[in-house]
């Protein structure tokens, strides 16, 4: 019997890539989620973000929350749009499969809020810190993990180094005020910018929903398996600086 190994490894490596790159690095993969207009607001001067993003990009967001196991937002959002987070189908029933629905940050979730559910599925990470947050749904068991806001939780995975993957939900629209998808990312001169590669996997690394444009990038190298950027060890970025900055809106519904 001839018996070969190591036949598409390549190939069942990137099948399976999150769930590898979460047991090398200890935690879990992490797809960064931002719907935003042409001009990188996430919300208008007011507050109403509903809806920025075309029904077709709301419905491939909800594809996407039943592929992973946890989604991710902070107490802002929480106490601001009161999310369910679930996933749901078209026709706006819940999913058979539900990712955990997790919010990070120091601020109480109310009792009746929509995202604590009646399944068990919502935990609370008391913490600011994106590595803690991390570590704890890692303990978890959730291997793939999708932030998907506020502004402040974005910037600071971002920050920290910590996104493996970027979907962006790019809408045709122009607000000019608002909330900025992005926050300070610690960066103050272009050599110290974060390089990121378009992803043709999994629909392309751009793909038109509706009137929107769906953009995916990875991090590091073609392969994903390393990070993005690298911050020097004598840096230091505050998570979120301000008084109890824990998150500021928007995450999706």
């Amino acid at each position: 019997m001839d018996v070969r190994s190591g036949l598409a490894a390549a190939e069942a490596l990137k099948l399976n890539r999150e769930w590898f790159n979460a047991v090398e690095a200890r935690r879990p993969f992490v797809t960064l989620h931002i719907a935003q207009t042409l001009d990188s607001r996430i919300a208008a001067a007011d507050g109403t973000s509903q809806w920025i993003s075309s029904p077709e990009s709301l419905a491939d967001n909800h594809g996407l929350r039943r592929l992973i196991d946890a989604i991710l937002v902070g107490t802002e959002t929480v106490l601001v749009d009161n999310p369910r987070l679930t996933a749901r189908e078209e026709n706006g029933d819940e999913s058979p499969s539900q990712p955990l629905r997790a919010v990070m940050g120091l601020r109480e979730i109310p009792a009746d809020a929509a995202v604590r559910g009646t399944d068990g599925k919502f935990v609370h990470l008391p913490t600011r810190d994106p590595s803690e947050a991390l570590e704890l749904l890692f303990a978890e068991g959730v291997r793939h993990v999708m932030v998907e806001g506020g502004s402040r939780i974005l910037s600071a995975f971002l920050a920290a180094g910590l996104v493996d993957e970027l979907i962006v939900y790019l809408a045709p629209t122009l607000l000019g005020s608002g909330t900025p998808a992005l926050t300070d990312l610690g960066i103050s001169t272009l050599a110290d910018a974060q390089h990121w590669n378009w992803d043709d996997a999994a629909g392309g690394a751009v793909h038109a929903l509706g009137r929107d444009l769906r953009l995916h990038l990875r991090s590091g190298p073609s392969d994903g398996n390393k990070p993005a950027w690298t911050r020097s060890h004598t840096d230091h970025h505050e998570p979120f600086p301000g008084k109890d900055a824990s998150d500021t809106t928007t995450g999706g519904h």
